[in-house]
């Protein structure tokens, strides 16, 4: 009996596979870090061989926690960290170089280069993106210029482009699909997200050849079954759904209609709100995005500001200062601090996101005293994370003309009460985290089955959304506003401070 949907969720700094019973309960889980490259500063690069040896382990891993063999699986969903790059050969199936992630500043000034163009408002009018580092056409490029005699092998179709979801898609099939979804596809600056293909005129400015480029479709349909040879013995099971990282986290919080919006906090946080089959294009230089596509019907959009450090200043807390053990100790250490005390961290460790888009803007710990103490320097940290979310719904809701009326919420960091009071404080509305917070996972589970007819209907699966805990504000209107108005200045004198640098 195929009872069972196994999803991958193959996340920045590591890879999570869980497997969901019908009722959308998790019955396994396994999970894995793997290698961070840092060449120079602000390069950011994975061994996509390494993401793929991983995942097959903790495939293997979340299988035997569960008791579950592999032929119990209905069908595999993936999410993936969205906008990092890997480039491969078509032949031998190898990477031709280290994966160059989302975070990775390195085309910076081809960015700027474009914007002295005047291309920007072409650009956001085709792809919904503003032009930035953060996504995969410039990295495409700059891989094509760097390494030797690349660009001609593209030409000829030797060589294939994808982001993770493709890069597992082809692992999983023994290279029988050099697939993408909608979802992926919308954050390449390489597809146009109104007339649904691959755009010609962007391709020539990056002279990215279209021979290197997935096919694009829905979020829900059956893309291949596994080679047995690749997975786990004979038995062969349909990959049916994918979908980015966040696109995937709104689907699985059930944020299905417009107006909905979710905020999940990873190594980023990403703030996204459903505007339905609108593509709403943003004057607060958010991210217009398609939402996912399933089967016939039409896309559904979503408005996103991202926020690229969240979870990560966590982790230099924990890597880089040696501050913490691990990620859950910030919450006892910012109790230890009830107030920030003028405390503040802007946590522009690889420039700032949504709204600001400064990739020239650096990390900033302001307001430290003599009584400054590690408690201060923890609560600044979780703090900064509301704070930038707070910057990024106020734009959205500029935008979309919708008041927020509630935020759900999800990812690691969720768990962390001290952070979601501070969050709906901060906002000023209510805060509703669920049961299951690893809603990435879960939507892309639910994409699956639904392509497979594990579950019917989305109307089925929105029922299964279980609220956990609910936060609401607790703090008075001016004590609010002079938090956020003290986090403002630090950010500006945060801004440009790598410009003289480069």
């Amino acid at each position: 009996m195929s009872n069972y949907i196994l999803s991958i969720d193959q996340g920045t700094t590591g890879s999570t596979v869980l497997i969901f019973d019908h009722d959308g309960q998790i019955k396994g889980r396994a999970y894995s870090e793997f290698t961070q490259y840092y060449p120079k500063p602000g390069w950011v690069e994975h061994d996509a061989k390494e993401i793929w040896l991983v995942t097959v382990k903790v495939i293997a891993a979340a299988l035997h926690n569960a008791n579950i063999r592999a032929s119990e699986l209905n069908a595999i969903g993936i999410t993936n960290q969205r906008e990092t790059v890997v480039l491969w050969d078509r032949a031998t199936g190898e990477p031709v170089a280290n994966a160059i992630v989302w975070q990775d500043r390195r085309t910076a000034r081809y960015c700027d280069e474009l914007k002295e163009q005047g291309l920007e408002e072409k650009m956001r009018h085709k792809t919904g993106l503003v032009i930035d580092p953060y996504f995969s056409g410039t990295k495409v490029k700059w891989l094509l210029d760097n390494v030797t005699g690349l660009r001609a092998r593209a030409e000829r179709g030797e060589i294939a482009f994808g982001t993770i979801d493709s890069w597992l898609v082809w692992n999983l099939t023994g290279g029988q699909a050099h697939i993408t979804d909608y979802s992926n596809a919308s954050r390449t600056l390489l597809y146009n997200i109104q007339e649904l293909c691959w755009d010609e005129e962007i391709l020539a400015l990056f002279n990215i050849p279209r021979a290197m480029l997935p096919e694009v479709k829905p979020s829900s349909c059956i893309y291949g079954e596994t080679d047995p040879e690749m997975f786990f013995g004979t038995h062969r099971i349909p990959v049916a759904g994918i979908a980015g990282d966040q696109q995937a986290a709104l689907f699985g919080q059930g944020c299905h209609t417009p107006g909905l919006a979710k905020n999940t906090y990873g190594t980023g946080s990403f703030v996204l709100m459903n505007t339905g089959e609108q593509a709403v294009f943003s004057q607060e230089k958010l991210l217009t995005t398609i939402a996912w596509g399933i089967g016939d019907e039409p896309v559904q959009y979503a408005l996103e500001g991202a926020i690229f450090i969240t979870g990560a200043a966590v982790q230099w807390l924990r890597d880089g200062l040696k501050m913490i053990k691990s990620a859950a100790e910030t919450k006892e250490l910012a109790r230890s601090a009830p107030h920030n005390e003028g405390v503040y961290f802007v946590p522009a460790l690889v420039g700032l996101g949504a709204p600001h888009w400064d990739p020239y803007a650096r990390g900033l710990l302001i307001g430290i005293t003599r009584g400054t103490t590690q408690g201060h320097i923890a609560r600044a940290v979780l703090e900064s994370m509301t704070y930038q979310t707070r910057d990024v719904i106020e734009a959205m809701q500029r935008d979309s003309g919708i008041t927020l009326q509630e935020l759900r919420c999800d990812g690691g960091a969720s768990v962390n009460s001290v952070l979601m009071q501070f969050q709906s404080d901060i906002l000023g509305v209510p805060v509703e985290v669920p049961r299951i917070v690893e809603t990435t996972a879960l939507g892309a589970a639910y994409l699956a089955g639904l392509a497979t007819g594990f579950w019917s209907s989305r109307d089925e699966l929105a029922k299964k959304w279980q609220l956990e805990k609910r936060y609401t504000p607790r703090i008075e209107e001016a004590e609010r506003e002079r938090l956020f108005r003290r986090w403002h200045k630090a950010v500006e004198r945060a801004k440009g401070w790598a410009l003289d640098d480069e």
